[in-house]
């Protein structure tokens, strides 16, 4: 065999691994993104079903708690930015400022003991509860697979493959906020109960 059938023969399966190489993690790259993708919506799923619950728990609140204009208003924008967000990015930071004005919403209840036993209330705040599980665990399943995306798309040689094909890393990542990391203030002093709303 002569040396130029030799290196057109080299030249030959370089160019087939290569070609086979770029098909390969072209094909992982859309299932890893189309991943990414569907583990999104199943957050974005819970969230909205959080959304809808609201308005509900905050009207049943409202009725015995007049006085917490401020919250109930904080309540409403941070619900609002959610609603409106467009990307993951925009409705992870107004899903972290309604985390924190449901915190406030359920301080506030434990100044108003029939509240506490009022039986929609309760309802509403096991569903609340609920769908809060459900938030962390779909969040957890989206940065997971966010995580895994990320690495492979920045991975050697992989890295040159997805730049060239458009895939960029992806930094939409749930994070604790640094409200979260506070440990809550406990106030025992007893609460001076609440009349009932007016029926």
């Amino acid at each position: 065999m002569s040396k130029f059938a030799i290196v057109f023969i080299t030249i030959a399966v370089l160019i087939l691994l290569s070609v086979g190489k770029y098909i390969s993690v072209k094909n992982t790259l859309v299932a890893k993104n189309e991943a990414v993708k569907t583990s999104w919506s199943q957050v974005d799923i819970v969230l909205q079903r959080r959304a809808d619950l609201i308005p509900n728990l905050v009207e049943t609140v409202r009725g015995y708690a007049k006085q917490e204009q401020t919250v109930f208003g904080d309540i409403a924008k941070a619900r609002s930015q959610l609603l409106s967000a467009g990307t993951p990015e925009q409705k992870i930071s107004a899903n972290a400022q309604l985390d924190g004005a449901l915190g406030r919403l359920l301080l506030i209840v434990e100044n108003y003991p029939q509240l506490k036993s009022n039986e929609n209330f309760l309802r509403l705040q096991d569903e609340l509860a609920g769908t809060e599980n459900r938030i962390a665990v779909e969040r957890q399943r989206y940065n997971d697979t966010l995580k895994d995306y990320n690495i492979y798309v920045q991975q050697f040689p992989n890295s040159v493959f997805a730049s060239s094909l458009g895939f960029k890393p992806n930094t939409a990542y749930f994070a604790a906020t640094e409200g979260s990391r506070e440990v809550p203030k406990v106030n025992f002093v007893p609460s001076t109960p609440q009349p009932a709303p007016a029926h």
